[in-house]
């Protein structure tokens, strides 16, 4: 079966807010999100209202209680006495009348069954019982069976209201179909693992979205209804107001898981007797649990208003047999001890290698960095859960890089003032190692135009060529605007060596060129006065061959 609150995927940003609030830490960091870990999980509902993304959600029924109310069945609704924070000024007849539309056959407080439930809880300390606590939270129960083991006895043999009040429903009419409205999600978990007597559970915020699809609302009809007792069962100490009390015995109520896991540490001390304990896992009981938050929560406006509800007697109630009793067993998950060397290397790999470096901040969810090893060895969180371990390793992975590329660089803020300067940059800028200039105005080392100029236009420059006159070098600069980060971030590459190599490449050819004229210069005029001579032998040699041509002829 689907499980009652799932993770669904989502913008998940490292908060980790869930596993700092889960009292028993059954969540799983994996890729990025946190996932339940469900046979740990106590259905406290913590993480769902701390997530920030709405990673959480809670299993819709709706469907299910469609299709129960098509049945053709009687259905009955059982209905948590909480309705009256939900629903502002109405009583069970107004929820009755509005449900009737929905095909419900009747509507009745589930308060009747916590009747049933409280006399049973009086008869135990009646026989004799020293040490008793309330089994109506479902996650109180399911903190015990899983994770406080030595406590099970202790638990009250008794079905929840819930429960008590669905198998009075079906004692009557045993065709009938019982779907709970409350406010609760370990109720719908509740229901699911004692199948037959709740049919459906449906959070109020469920029936609202019901009402809403046929177009029916809840109106207020001015008619009085029978009151009760153990319509207090929703506020701390609710169930104590309505029990007859013995003398000589002890009733504490205790809310808040953090509460409730400091009492079962007293109780399995064997530190606590001769008492009824009534447990709640909501500080503030069910008027202040998950989805009473997410709706409106006003403690003091919410107690007046239950206690204006609840009536001076008992409801009327049948007896139910031993349908009322409950068999609660072992749940409890195994837990793996680890070596202090084993720890000891998981504190290492986060970068905390004395006692002193263990800061125990919780950022990652975890009380203690041990608690945090721990998880780590048993597969729920990984190292990188611990921000100030990243943090370290970032700022010494950047200081690393800063301090040992060639290129100078340097960080301002907007108002031009130097936060960080790294050893290079004191080196091109001939400035001593040792020399303060953090916080100083970069005017104090560099001409400011440039950074003016960039900061007020928002634009980056990039290699751009300049002479710097005082340190007589030559340079390209990077100027970088972060306005996210209220930031400029200059780079300095030196290139005084490339700059004089490139002036005496130029020189070079200059002077190649220079001895390249000269060389074609000389050699036309050595060719020209080659071609002078032979033109004056050639005349010369035509005159003396025509003369002897002429000869030659007079002969």
């Amino acid at each position: 079966m689907e499980k009652c609150l799932q993770t669904k995927d989502s913008n998940c940003k490292n908060c980790y807010k869930c596993i700092r609030n889960c009292p028993v830490k059954s969540l799983k960091f994996t890729e990025g999100q946190a996932h339940i870990i469900h046979n740990e999980c106590i259905l406290c509902g913590q993480c769902y209202v701390v997530c920030p993304q709405n990673a959480k959600q809670i299993r819709n029924d709706l469907d299910k209680a469609k299709n129960i109310l098509k049945s053709g069945k009687k259905v009955f609704a059982s209905l948590a006495p909480s309705f009256v924070l939900w629903y502002d000024g109405k009583n069970i007849f107004d929820i009755c009348q509005a449900l009737k539309k929905l095909g419900f056959t009747d509507v009745n407080e589930t308060a009747i069954g916590a009747t049933i439930v409280k006399k049973e809880y009086e008869k135990m300390i009646e026989e004799g019982k020293s040490l008793i606590i309330s089994s109506c939270c479902h996650s109180v129960n399911a903190l015990i069976q899983k994770h406080f083991t030595d406590a099970i006895n202790y638990l009250a043999p008794v079905v929840s209201p819930m429960m008590a009040h669905a198998i009075s429903i079906k004692k009557e009419n045993p065709d009938a179909k019982v779907i709970f409205i409350g406010p609760c999600i370990s109720k719908k978990a509740e229901a699911d693992k004692y199948p037959g007597v709740v049919d459906c559970v449906l959070t109020f915020e469920e029936l609202d979205n019901l009402l809403s699809e046929n177009n029916i609302t809840v109106e207020s009809n001015s008619i009085s209804v029978e009151k009760g007792r153990a319509s207090s069962f929703p506020t701390s100490g609710g169930i104590l107001e309505c029990m007859d009390k013995k003398d000589n015995f002890n009733y504490i109520a205790i809310d808040g898981l953090q509460n409730c896991i400091d009492a079962l540490r007293e109780i399995e001390a064997g530190n606590m007797k001769d008492c009824f304990i009534e447990m709640s896992a909501c500080a503030g009981s069910c008027l202040a649990g998950p989805l009473m938050k997410r709706k409106k929560h006003n403690p003091i406006k919410n107690l007046v208003a239950i206690k204006d509800y609840t009536g001076n007697q008992d409801f009327k109630t049948n007896d139910i047999g031993d349908k009322k009793n409950k068999k609660f067993e072992f749940e409890g998950i195994a837990k793996t001890s680890f070596s202090s060397q084993a720890i000891n290397e998981i504190l290492r790999k986060m970068g905390k290698s004395s006692h002193q470096q263990e800061l125990n901040c919780g950022s990652c969810g975890y009380d203690t960095c041990r608690e945090k090893a721990e998880a780590v060895l048993m597969g729920k969180a990984d190292l990188t859960m611990c921000l100030p371990f990243l943090k370290d390793k970032a700022e010494n992975f950047s200081d690393t890089v800063i301090n040992n590329t060639p290129n100078g660089i340097i960080v301002l803020n907007e108002q031009l003032e130097i936060q960080q300067i790294n050893k290079a940059a004191k080196n091109i800028l001939n400035l001593p190692e040792n020399m303060d200039i953090v916080n100083s105005p970069v005017v104090r080392i560099l001409d400011p135009v440039d950074y003016v100029v960039a900061l007020e236009g928002g634009e980056n420059v990039y290699d751009r060529k300049k002479y710097l006159v005082e340190y007589q070098k030559y340079v390209e600069e990077t100027i970088v605007c972060d306005k996210e980060y209220q930031v400029i971030m200059i780079i300095i590459k030196d290139v005084s060596g490339e700059e004089k190599i490139r002036t005496q490449k130029e020189s070079a050819s200059k002077a190649a060129v220079e001895i390249t004229d000269k060389v074609v210069e000389k050699q036309m005029r050595v060719v020209q006065e080659i071609a002078s001579l032979l033109g004056e032998t050639t005349a010369e040699t035509k005159i003396a061959l025509t003369k002897l041509k002429e000869t030659l002829s007079d002969e």
